[in-house]
């Protein structure tokens, strides 16, 4: 099962909302997840983002690929450092 890390919408019409999820690349957008990581409102100045950086970084490790979106917004949560410190602390550490 390949494991993709994605944006969901919630929210009514014309006011969008979204939660980043672990989802099975095969499942429509808006249906079965795995795990909620978090949510982003685009509508708010500035943008509100609220991320589950443990949870990320564990689906990264697992392998889970992000979309591109869902990516740039990892960045700014700090998830994306935070995993490559985590994978370049356990490639030092291997003998």
């Amino acid at each position: 099962m390949a494991v993709k890390l994605r944006l969901t919408r919630v929210g009514k019409t014309k006011q969008p909302q979204y939660r980043i999820v672990a989802a099975d690349s095969r499942s429509p957008r808006d249906g079965r997840f795995i795990q909620i990581l978090g949510q982003y409102d685009p509508r708010q100045e500035p943008s509100a983002l609220v991320v589950d950086n443990d949870k990320v970084v564990h689906w990264l490790q697992q392998g889970a690929q992000p979309t591109e979106r869902v990516r740039k917004l990892l960045e700014i949560s700090g998830a994306m450092q935070q995993f490559q410190d985590a994978k370049g602390a356990a490639e030092g550490a291997t003998p």
